[in-house]
């Protein structure tokens, strides 16, 4: 019963925050034609108005997220070329960073340097993770094995950790950048100001959920452990 209820609570915590980011997300992805201009339309206009003409707006497929070493907001296809509110608010929740990063706000550059660490650890954890059976079995010294498990076991959650330390990066992204900019500007339809604080809660969110489904890995891991 215990194991059952540690297994619901982890679920939970691994599932619910993903599945309302992409609820939202979709939700207010309608109509599609919500705005006049694209998501990246706006991005560029809020650029130049800031003084940031040299940071580009550009498509990808690798999610939305602004690049501090190419100076580039990268926007996906829905957002790039869409007019919905979702796009909209999304695109300004990138500018958000870039006009983090043009003040010199240093926890933007902290997260920087620590995602880049994170992914060598990432790296570094499936490698112990492969080879810890291996060699316990080889030195016949279990401990050895246990010990590289644990330590690829820590790797794995590395990302986690580093999204949940800098969710405030994300937060001030989304509530003192993004938020004012579309105040300011008058951009948000009047019914669509309090979706839109949803929205921009949402895109705080989405690494942070995103990097939770590690814990699933963690799991797997374990189990096998457990055998």
């Amino acid at each position: 019963m215990g194991f059952l209820l540690i297994g619901l609570l982890t679920a939970a915590i691994v599932f619910l925050p993903g599945l309302w980011v992409k609820h939202v997300l979709q939700k207010y992805s309608k109509p599609p034609d919500r705005y006049s201009g694209t998501g990246q339309q706006l991005a560029r206009h809020l650029l130049d108005q800031h003084g940031m003409s040299g940071v580009e707006v550009e498509e990808t497929k690798e999610g939305d997220h602004y690049d501090p070493l190419a100076k580039a907001v990268r926007l996906t296809p829905e957002k790039f070329n869409g007019r919905s509110l979702t796009a909209i608010t999304v695109a300004a929740h990138e500018v958000g960073h870039a006009l983090q990063d043009h003040t010199g706000y240093k926890p933007l550059r902290y997260r920087t340097h620590l995602v880049k660490a994170a992914k060598k650890f990432e790296k570094l954890g499936a490698g112990i993770l492969m080879l810890a059976p291996f060699m316990g079995a080889l030195t016949r010294i279990p401990g050895l094995g246990i010990m590289m498990f644990l330590g690829g076991l820590l790797t794995l959650g590395t990302a986690t950790v580093v999204h949940l330390v800098t969710l405030p990066t994300e937060l001030d992204a989304s509530f003192n950048r993004a938020l004012p900019m579309l105040e300011k500007n008058k951009i948000l339809k009047k019914p669509d100001r309090k979706h839109a604080r949803r929205l921009l809660r949402a895109a705080a969110l989405t690494y942070v959920s995103a990097s939770l489904t590690s814990l699933l890995n963690i799991a797997r891991w374990f189990a096998i452990l457990r055998r």
